[in-house]
């Protein structure tokens, strides 16, 4: 299993940046594939998810209404649409998946270690 993301880079404070996820590697068809991102000296945090089955979304609290998670199952790429940003949301972001998806999205995104399949980070840095 292979995930590549990319997308991030350096915008100021209320910009935006999408992120990209392209996987290979797998062709389980009931699957969970998200975004996940660590700060300096914090845990890894859930973001958001999308599954495969019924293409359902899953967003932490703290991006609700200013990210949007699609997908494109022509190009096995995920995107995650970041607008709003402000340097809370400064961290290495992860694209991780798991299959196959048996539980709601959020027994995902609450917790990483129940995702198995992980990418490098992309790094995103919002400037005050």
């Amino acid at each position: 299993v292979q995930l590549q993301a990319s997308g991030g880079g350096l915008v100021q404070a209320g910009g935006s940046l999408r992120l990209s996820c392209t996987f290979s590697g797998f062709t389980y068809p009931d699957y969970v594939i998200g975004w996940f991102r660590q700060a300096p000296g914090k845990e890894r945090e859930g973001v958001s998810l999308i599954t495969s089955t019924d293409s359902s979304t899953y967003y932490a609290d703290s991006v609700k209404g200013r990210f949007t998670i699609s997908s494109d199952s022509a190009k096995n790429t995920v995107y995650l649409q970041m607008n709003k940003l402000h340097p809370d949301d400064t961290a290495l972001y992860y694209c991780a998946t798991n299959f196959p998806g048996y539980y709601s999205g959020n027994y995902y995104l609450g917790d990483p270690s129940h995702m198995h399949y992980w990418g490098k980070g992309t790094q995103v840095t919002v400037s005050s």
